[in-house]
């Protein structure tokens, strides 16, 4: 997953390099977003991962993706369009990691998948933190950015191997229900009431997640500069501010799987996965108010950036959980499907809205507007937790 943000992290250097604006430059970030999406809905269409064994899918997905990766290492200061395209492929490819990965993983545990699946979102979330450390470890600059590219195309290709190698599904692993065009209206609508919430919040979280993401470096930058301090190394705290947010996976992993005791466990599993998104959201949509009133105060936006990368990603694995437990049995796959594309597609609207705000308004406001996410989200899960029990 270190090819995710390997474009991102060597934004400011390509930039230069091109001449061009960040409106431009964030294309880098928005390709692989509709790259995933559109992969996405291509391995469900095909059912490509019940077709195939999951760990093979990875395998190979992962192997595409490294190359695809360094070829855009190899053209992006001379081709820009084709830098994109193939950041657009890149992300395609993706789709065939990470959504096997849960489902391998969920493969092999049958008690304690809550805690398992958060710990595979900090895998995710490590893999996404990790062009940015390399990038500040190599002191990369306008000369040498390809180092980043090329390392993380390396990463990925030896966990290609080690999946090929050493990872088999597991004892529990069970077919997808094949994508059904019928049933994405049945997604789409409010027609399942607790699966139209779970979308909500699920939609909310995501408006704030990837733009997080994307952004934090530039914030961080520019909350130095406003406060004067040319000293900090704004690489290093990126990459450990998206980095321990795997902390936050596992913390909210262990606290999903604390079902209280109650008649109808589905009903306590849903309040409980929903009690977590709910505290997550509350946090982290309060460092970006936070984060946008402090931001002439460099080192108490450093400390408001730390809780916010714990809490940004801490319920990401929940939301997946509760669309398996209130979706058609029927049509679990295509539910999953249609909340990760929908997901990753609003991204790449939050994406460019933050970016448009932050630079014709000032980063301070482009924090703040992330907020938004979370307050809606966290309406449609505490309305969720709410009817939990009830039928849809």
């Amino acid at each position: 997953m270190s090819l995710w943000f390997a474009g991102t992290a060597v934004l400011p250097q390509l930039t230069m390099v091109w001449h061009a604006s960040l409106a431009l430059g964030s294309w880098l970030t928005l390709s692989v977003q509709l790259g995933f999406v559109a992969g996405a809905l291509l391995l469900a269409i095909f059912n490509v991962a019940d077709v195939f064994p999951a760990p093979r899918v990875i395998a190979v997905s992962a192997a595409i993706a490294a190359i695809l990766n360094a070829a855009f290492g190899l053209v992006a200061s001379e081709h820009i369009f084709v830098a994109i395209a193939l950041r657009f492929l890149t992300g395609a490819a993706l789709a065939g990691v990470y959504p096997p990965g849960m489902k391998v993983l969920a493969g092999w545990f049958k008690s304690g998948r809550g805690e398992a699946l958060g710990i595979l979102i900090g895998a995710l979330t490590l893999g996404s933190a990790t062009p940015h450390g390399i990038n500040a470890l190599g002191g990369v600059g306008a000369d040498s950015w390809r180092t980043v590219i090329y390392v993380s195309s390396g990463l990925a290709l030896t966990g290609a191997v080690m999946i090929a190698l050493f990872v088999t599904s597991g004892p529990y692993a069970a077919p997808s229900p094949p994508f059904d065009f019928a049933q994405v209206t049945e997604v789409l609508s409010f027609r399942n009431r607790r699966l139209g919430l779970a979308n909500l919040g699920y939609l909310g979280h995501m408006w704030e997640l990837y733009s997080f993401w994307a952004w934090i470096a530039l914030m961080l930058r520019e909350s130095a500069t406003s406060t004067g301090d040319v000293t900090a190394n704004v690489k290093r705290l990126t990459f450990f501010v998206i980095a321990i947010g795997a902390l936050g996976c596992w913390i909210a992993g262990r606290a999903a799987d604390k079902i209280p005791a109650a008649p109808d466990a589905e009903a306590a599993r849903i309040r409980q996965r929903s009690l977590v998104t709910i505290v997550a959201m509350a946090v982290s949509g309060s460092c970006c108010l936070l984060a946008a009133l402090l931001f002439r105060n460099f080192y108490a936006v450093i400390a408001i950036s730390f809780i916010w990368g714990i809490s940004v990603i801490a319920d990401s694995a929940q939301f997946s959980a509760i669309i398996t437990e209130v979706s058609d049995q029927r049509y679990v796959g295509t539910a999953l499907t249609m909340q990760t594309a929908l997901g990753f597609l609003l991204t790449a609207v939050s994406i460019r809205i933050a970016a448009g705000i932050g630079e014709n308004y000032g980063w301070p406001w482009a924090a703040a507007s992330l907020a938004a996410g979370p307050i809606v989200g966290i309406i449609a899960m505490w309305r969720l937790r709410q009817i939990a029990g009830r039928s849809s």
